[in-house]
């Protein structure tokens, strides 16, 4: 079935930087998984938040992007300490098998 009017409308996305996968659905982090250790961090303070956006260093400082790509650095609002994350590395879908780690 393809889309007519070019709308993503799979609501999962898994990011992934140097140390960490996010485990997105609809831009709120859902998920949070350890690269080397392979266990998931249910207490990682980006679990619940929202994916502000992303920012690529730059030689103005940090240069906001309108979707997050790879060398950027994730934004995830916290109040008053928003989260960056390291650099991105991969921007891709989720295994099926990792949708049970997700909060609710």
């Amino acid at each position: 079935m393809s889309q007519t009017n070019g709308s993503e409308r799979r609501r999962n996305k898994l990011l992934v930087t140097q140390n960490t996968e996010y485990h997105l659905r609809d831009k709120r982090c859902v998920a949070v998984r350890d690269l080397w250790s392979g266990k998931w961090d249910i207490g990682h303070p980006a679990v619940g938040r929202r994916l502000f956006g992303a920012v690529r260093p730059g030689t103005r400082g940090l240069e906001p992007l309108t979707e997050p790509e790879v060398d950027s650095l994730l934004w995830f609002e916290n109040g008053d300490n928003d989260i960056l994350t390291s650099r991105l590395t991969t921007v891709t879908r989720p295994p099926k098998t990792a949708l049970r780690h997700y909060a609710a």
